[in-house]
């Protein structure tokens, strides 16, 4: 990605919140893997690696024949990936600054190239053209990123679901729409065959990433203010944490779309 493509890039809060959706979503890039079969001895690639866990699942997974590069363009995803790498001894881990629309990697240099919520940040059809150049032919390219028609909560939330929608109307406006929708068409264009899963988490109460509106509402203050009105927001905030305190209320989180095939020989 590039910085200014990250309406989030650089905050506090944002590192704490892709923190969490790591740790969150972790089991669904192992079932990922899973499908994919044995990458031990492989050289592969996370581009936006600031989330962290996939550089754990991929070191594991190429194993200490094997080599992970994780790239990222934000200084500071790159530092707390640096200091995750080195508090979990990932030692076949590898991390690179890198913009991934001007990148200084070797085309076809690797078995597999991944992209966890990247297509969303702009250009998909550029970064879809930068991951087949990357991997080699026969490589396989991992892209995953979110479908936000299952995010909701039960009961219902009035105030969270219009946060939420409040939400998807601010990203529409930055030209990041709902990626899901054009992850098949990118591979298909690309001459890619793909497989594809899905997931969806229930989140029970109290789970912390229930609040998830709550911490894009506050990385996206200014754009939602102009939008709903200064007032109108901090009612729908104030509410928004009532709602969450219902005892009973779960979480249904979007859905993670999760799509991969070979670059064709």
């Amino acid at each position: 990605m590039t910085s200014s493509s990250y309406v989030l890039a650089g905050q506090d809060s944002e590192l704490e919140r892709l923190r969490l959706q790591s740790r969150v979503w972790e089991p669904s890039g192992q079932h990922l893997l899973d499908e994919i079969g044995s990458g031990q001895g492989l050289r592969v690639l996370d581009v936006g690696c600031g989330a962290m866990c996939w550089l754990r699942l991929l070191s594991k997974w190429v194993g200490p024949s094997g080599q992970v590069v994780g790239t990222d363009i934000d200084d500071a995803m790159l530092s707390a990936a640096d200091s995750f790498v080195a508090e979990q001894s990932l030692r076949n881990v590898a991390l690179i600054k890198d913009d991934i629309f001007a990148t200084d990697l070797e085309p076809a240099s690797f078995d597999l190239v991944h992209g966890r919520f990247q297509l969303s940040l702009g250009r998909p059809a550029e970064q879809m053209a930068a991951y087949v150049r990357l991997v080699r032919p026969g490589g396989t390219v991992v892209v995953e990123d979110v479908n936000p028609n299952s995010w909701q909560y039960v009961p219902k939330a009035p105030s969270l679901a219009e946060l939420i929608n409040l939400i998807r109307q601010v990203f529409a406006q930055l030209g990041l729409g709902d990626p899901s929708v054009v992850q098949l068409d990118m591979f298909r264009d690309a001459g890619i065959v793909i497989d594809a899963r899905t997931e969806v988490i229930a989140l029970p109460p109290g789970h912390p990433y229930q609040r998830l509106p709550l911490q894009f509402a506050k990385g996206l203050h200014a754009p939602l203010e102009a939008i709903a009105g200064a007032d109108e927001l901090a009612r729908l905030e104030r509410e928004a944490e009532q709602e969450l305190q219902d005892p009973g209320r779960w979480g249904v989180t979007f859905t993670l779309f999760q799509t991969w095939g070979r670059r064709p020989s």
